[in-house]
């Protein structure tokens, strides 16, 4: 029995001794958190000191609001019993949601509970809201705070500061962390930091574990203890069975008569032994049932010092399993920043890159202007030329012709009499090959003014067609023409040229028709995306007719001027119509063609940009 209370002592001693270890592990841990719950609250409280609201007037205590279930709003509080903030009392309140931030004054966020920076400044932009951060990435909120070791390091957003008008102390931006790379380098340091402390509780987790084998092999001693006490209990039960059995064996002999004819010494002699018998097996029943109180008393002491020792474990299982997401949730925030860190420097040098690239660009591009507009310029002048030269070349050519008609007439009329038949004739042909000549002069000056596009404008071309058909109603009513017409696009351009082109191309359609055929003239439309530049999109349109059609080989040659493929005879013209019709489409930026088969009709089409 000595040995088991040794035994027993030694087992409760280690058990009081890993308890104590215990203690001073949480007792450490708690230190460290306190100190640093205590630094955050007094670097919030001297930031705050340092910044003046635009509208200090309009409040008598500075609110403190912290974004949702974080302790530092117990720290706040406890601080707000000791100081002011700008003379004035300060409250502390917590908003478990963005969209609950009233009037307050400071927005103090914590990054582990994963809050959007972005939304948070949208939120509270225009309500003089001071907004004090800690472990978010550099510049993204107004003031950003870090902890390194037990004491803190913050960065200042200026231009945020500034659009929330306020105005912070000379000291305040000169102990800031100034760049991004000093920025980096606390989190560097922070990470450090936090491997030491990893490291650490990884050691202590397996001294945790070790004490807790230990505790495990007491436990079995604790439990072959209780088999053997087990044991003993059988035992007894055994011995106060045989007890009872002799018990009986004693009122059996009392019963019996032999007794009564023993002798008296005989029956005082068996008298003495029984008694002295029971006496020892009750005294040692006695010490036994002791032994077992006691022994019951020890393992309950033990059995409550093992539940408490496995509530502290457990506690301290808890308190390590939180501290290993802290770093573990730090390590991935430190590794995101490196990260986040790496793009903004890739994206730093990708636009710096096209910045220096738009500069050439851009020079290259002046470059380009100046030569343009000096060659625009110099075509401008000689267009005028042009014009003033055509102008000139007209009224000095019909000038001549002039003369001669008026010679023709007056011939007429001072020997028309005298004059046979033959020279009469010839007179006539003079006159009107001189008036043709004017005719062609005329729009030799037409064809070099036009493209001029002096009167751009938005243009109904459904409207535009309309009006041209009132115009040409004589010409379709006597050859019964037909029309099917889309509904077209409204296009920006200029409307008298634009009416040129639709009235050429309508009346060559009336004009080359087939001999006993009614003419069918029908116009479409659709719109088309550039090949060379695919967001830039322009209308193409399509006037088909069923007339005699164009030989291919005389398909370019119809829009060059003064070319015809028909007689006067046949087909009345000047052959200047297509011509006017392409310098006013190229004079749009638009190209036109022709599709026709000798016998099967054309169709004309044009484009012109959206």
């Amino acid at each position: 029995m000595k040995k088991e209370i040794k035994h027993t002592i030694r087992i409760v001693f280690l058990l009081l001794l890993s308890i104590h270890s215990i203690g001073d592990l949480q007792s450490q841990n708690t230190e460290n958190k306190q100190v640093e719950r205590l630094q955050r609250a007094i670097f919030v409280y001297n930031i705050a000191q340092q910044v003046a609201w635009p509208n200090a007037n309009s409040f008598k205590e500075v609110t403190i609001g912290v974004l949702g279930p974080d302790r530092t709003t117990i720290d706040l509080q406890a601080m707000a019993q000791k100081r002011s903030i700008g003379g004035k009392p300060v409250r502390v309140i917590t908003h478990s949601k963005i969209k609950d931030i009233g009037a307050i004054q400071i927005l103090y966020v914590n990054n582990r509970f994963h809050y959007d920076i972005a939304y948070i400044l949208q939120s509270i932009k225009g309500k003089n809201i001071l907004l004090i951060t800690e472990d978010y990435s550099y510049n993204a909120s107004m003031i950003n705070m870090v902890s390194v070791g037990n004491s803190f390091e913050y960065e200042l957003n200026e231009s945020l500061l500034s659009i929330e008008n306020f105005t912070i102390a000379p000291s305040l931006s000169q102990n800031a962390v100034s760049s991004a790379q000093k920025w980096k380098a606390l989190f560097k340091d922070t990470q450090s930091l936090l491997e030491k402390e990893k490291t650490t509780v990884i050691d202590k987790n397996k001294e945790l574990l070790e004490k807790d084998t230990i505790l495990k092999n007491q436990q079995d001693i604790l439990n072959s203890q209780k088999d053997a006490i087990s044991q003993q209990e059988k035992s007894l039960q055994t011995k106060e069975q045989a007890f009872e059995k002799q018990l009986d064996s004693i009122n059996v002999l009392w019963s019996i008569n032999q007794i009564q004819e023993q002798k008296y010494e005989d029956k005082v002699a068996i008298e003495k032994a029984l008694e002295k018998q029971i006496t020892e097996q009750i005294a040692f029943s006695k010490v036994t049932q002791d032994q077992i109180i006691k022994s019951r008393k020890k393992l309950a002491q033990q059995d409550s010092i093992l539940a408490l020792k496995n509530n502290q474990i457990t506690e301290a299982e808890a308190i390590i399993d939180n501290q290993q997401s802290i770093i573990t949730s730090k390590t991935k925030i430190n590794m995101l920043l490196g990260v986040i860190a790496g793009l903004l420097l890739l994206g730093g040098v990708y636009f710096f890159i096209n910045y220096r690239k738009k500069q050439t660009l851009n020079t290259t591009l002046a470059s380009k202007n100046k030569e343009i507009n000096k060659q625009s310029k110099a075509l401008s002048l000689k267009n005028s030329e042009l014009e003033q030269f055509a102008y000139i070349a007209s009224h000095d050519l019909k000038e001549p012709l002039n003369t001669i008609s008026s010679l023709i007439m007056l011939i007429k009329e001072d020997a028309g009499e005298t004059l046979d038949a033959s020279a009469l004739e010839n007179l006539d042909y003079m006159d009107a090959s001189s008036t043709r000549m004017r005719t062609l002069i005329e729009t030799l000056l037409q064809h070099s003014k036009l493209g001029a596009m002096s009167d751009v404008e938005i243009i109904d071309c459904n409207a535009l067609l309309d009006d041209l058909q009132k115009d040409l109603a004589t010409v379709i009513k006597k050859n019964n023409v037909v029309f099917h017409i889309d509904q077209l696009p409204a296009v920006r351009a200029s409307k008298v040229e634009l009416r040129l082109v639709f009235q050429n191309l309508l009346a060559n359609a009336i004009k080359f028709r087939k001999a006993d055929t009614v003419p069918i003239i029908k116009i479409t439309s659709s719109k088309d995306a550039d090949e060379a530049f695919p967001d830039q999109y322009y209308h193409t349109f399509y006037v088909t007719d069923n007339g005699i059609g164009i030989p291919e080989i005389h398909q370019e040659k119809i829009f060059t001027i003064f070319q015809r493929l028909h007689a006067d005879e046949a087909y009345e013209g000047t052959g200047i119509g297509l011509a006017h019709t392409k310098k006013i489409i190229q004079a749009h930026g638009g190209i036109i063609s022709v599709e026709s088969e000798p016998g099967h009709g054309s169709t004309f089409s044009f484009t012109l940009p959206v």
